[in-house]
């Protein structure tokens, strides 16, 4: 039965994105969906896109090893980030009606920042695109009871988010995600409910967790504990900001106003529900110890799927695998598209020349093919945690690409010679500290952050003191 409602419920993803597709006639409806979706639209993408396999497996198995520290990242700081959208950048960025993320830069700045920029975003999804496909290849082994290796089904997952991506874009990204949202909410409901009653009530979970001491967030007042601390939070808070899956969520809103609040929305309910899955992983300790004590080390990623696959009825199976697959398809077809328009827009569109409408929408679906395949062969040779990927992933937008947005949007003295001066410092530093001196006192993500600010500044304001030295000369 399992297995068959797997079938069925790929089919149906599959149609529906496929239906969404017929909507789309030219690159606009592709990239943006024509800038025409309703609020709970807009809502159900940006919650689906965030709640995805490092939400459900990444976070739970973290927190059972970790406890709320070892999470600062996500949810926190990613809810935070979608908060922050909606509150200083949505409505500033919808005014200037922009196709890609990317596009703000060369419109702000120049072409060498657009593509600098550009480059960085992209390479972030890697890990993030990467992660769903290693989570996809998991669901996949779990279900065929080993039938269908892990890496088998990442492939088979991959080849299934592309058909319907590859042809509807963010037409097919949207309307799948309101399916599959409200898949992750009500399977999620239920499953909390159910694995409550065999823990023995939710005020025995939370106090065992308590017990256990898994409930300390804040670090200690010593330097290198706050300075981890902050490095984790800022690393998604911020440096989720300057990513296209953002902006396209923002971009295809019918009205400012509709940008606005969902992604505040979509940002709140992401932050609620992503502590169902660690309630759930937690559970197990209580439920089923030898098995937690045998995969914590192992494989804790495994925790969750393996307590539903040995204590729950075949129904929850059902309702758990189908909440599983939507949060992962969900954000696997968000984060392949996004970089893919990206590429196609802000650095091949320049090198290619011209190009029709037409041929210019036919190039970006080549891109997303080309894109698949890349991400696909990362996921097979890496050997990070799913949460470990999702959280390397914005570590270059947010020393290369965070300075640069902000500043433009908030510090009319910005310019060009600041941004490059910030990608360069920023850059920089991080790859210094993260390959000498990466345990350092000094997070690398962080100390890329804060030079890239300085960059920023310095690179600004210098011709302005050029300036007044050459008067003063005079």
């Amino acid at each position: 039965m399992l297995i068959w409602f797997i079938i069925l419920y790929l089919l149906v993803s599959i149609g529906i994105g496929l239906y969404a597709a017929t909507r789309v006639k030219n690159t606009k409806d592709y990239v943006v969906a024509g800038r025409n979706l309703p609020l709970y639209i807009v809502t159900a993408t940006v919650f689906a896109t965030w709640f995805g396999a490092e939400t459900v497996l990444g976070i739970s198995s973290t927190f059972v090893q970790e406890g709320l520290a070892g999470i600062v990242e996500d949810p926190f700081g990613a809810s935070l980030c979608l908060i922050f959208v909606g509150m200083f950048f949505a409505a500033k960025l919808y005014r200037m009606n922009l196709l890609t993320i990317g596009d703000y830069y060369r419109q702000r700045y120049n072409r060498k920042v657009e593509v600098l920029t550009s480059l960085a975003i992209v390479a972030s999804y890697l890990g993030w695109v990467s992660a769903q496909i290693v989570a996809l290849g998991l669901v996949f082994s779990f279900v065929t009871q080993g039938a269908i290796s892990q890496q088998e089904g990442m492939v088979i997952g991959a080849g299934i988010v592309l058909v319907y991506t590859l042809f509807g874009g963010m037409w097919s990204v949207a309307l799948t995600d309101a399916f599959q949202m409200t898949i992750i909410v009500l399977g999620m409901l239920y499953l909390a409910w159910m694995v409550s009653d065999m823990a023995g009530g939710a005020s025995v979970v939370i106090s065992h967790a308590a017990q256990a001491d898994k409930f300390t967030f804040w670090p200690k007042l010593e330097t290198r504990d706050v300075l981890a601390f902050v490095g984790a939070a800022v690393t998604m808070m911020l440096g989720s900001i300057p990513q296209q899956d953002v902006f396209q969520r923002v971009m295809s809103a019918k009205n400012e106003k509709t940008a606005v609040r969902g992604a505040l929305l979509g940002g709140s309910l992401y932050f609620v529900f992503a502590f169902i899955p660690v309630f759930l992983a937690y559970s197990a300790v209580l439920i089923d110890p030898a098995m937690v004590a045998s995969l914590i080390d192992e494989d804790a990623q495994r925790i969750l799927p393996t307590l539903i696959i040995n204590h729950a009825p075949v129904f929850a199976q059902v309702v758990f695998f189908g909440a599983l697959l939507s949060a992962i398809m969900s954000t696997a077809s968000a984060t392949l598209l996004a970089p893919s328009v990206t590429f196609t827009e802000n650095i091949l569109k320049d090198i290619i020349g011209h190009q029709s409408d037409r041929h210019f929408l036919r190039t970006m679906r080549v891109v997303v093919v080309c894109f698949t395949f890349a991400v696909t062969l990362f996921a097979l040779n890496s050997t990070a945690s799913i949460y470990e990927m999702v959280g390397n992933a914005y570590k270059v937008t947010l020393v290369v690409a965070f300075i640069p947005l902000v500043c433009g949007l908030y510090w009319k003295r910005a310019n060009s010679q600041g941004a490059l001066c910030a990608i360069i410092a920023g850059l920089s530093s991080w790859l210094l500290l993260e390959i000498f001196h990466a345990e350092g006192l000094w997070p690398p993500q962080l100390a890329g952050l804060l030079m890239s600010a300085l960059g920023m500044l310095f690179g600004s304001l210098l011709p302005d003191l050029t300036r007044r030295r050459s008067g003063a000369q005079a």
